[in-house]
């Protein structure tokens, strides 16, 4: 039981701490390959009348252009006040061909993540080498149930004769 123990918590913590340093390096390189761009709205957004979600802060859907790092010019959709004019600009997140991408998680998100993932990770481990210490332990627990029948089968016959 205690080398199960010992091995539940020293995975949990492994992977833990294994799974939220692969998050921040995930969240690194998808965060350097993010580049902020200026672009410009080709069309006044109360016109654009489509709502981006209930969650979206109250913002709609507008087109802009902007000009990608390899100077290709891009439009597409973007996120905007509903109050916004055609030639208001506007910052957009590409990748580096110019395509649009989620803006870049913040320092406290990143961390947020990191440690939601490896808490994730370290209790699914811990709980899989509980279980498997769980099985071994009851194999071992019919296995000394066995020895102990056999041993009795031998010793019981003579030890009622003593007695009786």
């Amino acid at each position: 039981m205690l080398a199960t123990w010992l091995f539940v918590v020293l995975a949990g913590v492994f992977a833990g701490q294994g799974a939220a340093g692969a998050m921040r390096h995930a969240i690194a390189a998808r965060g350097a390959d993010s580049f902020a761009v200026r672009a410009v709205l080709t069309e006044n957004a109360a016109h654009s009348a489509q709502p981006v979600s209930e969650y979206g802060g109250g913002t709609v859907w507008a087109r802009a252009r902007w000009t990608a790092l390899d100077a290709s010019t891009h439009t597409g959709l973007v996120r905007v006040r509903p109050a916004e004019r055609a030639g208001t600009p506007v910052t957009v997140w590409t990748d580096r061909a110019g395509g649009l991408v989620t803006a870049p998680v913040t320092e406290a998100q990143a961390q947020r993540q990191a440690w939601l993932v490896g808490a994730l990770a370290g209790v699914c481990a811990a709980g899989g080498t509980w279980a498997c210490g769980r099985l071994v332990r009851g194999g071992l627990d019919r296995q000394r149930m066995a020895e102990w029948d056999r041993e009795w089968e031998r010793v019981g016959p003579r030890w009622r004769r003593t007695i009786g």
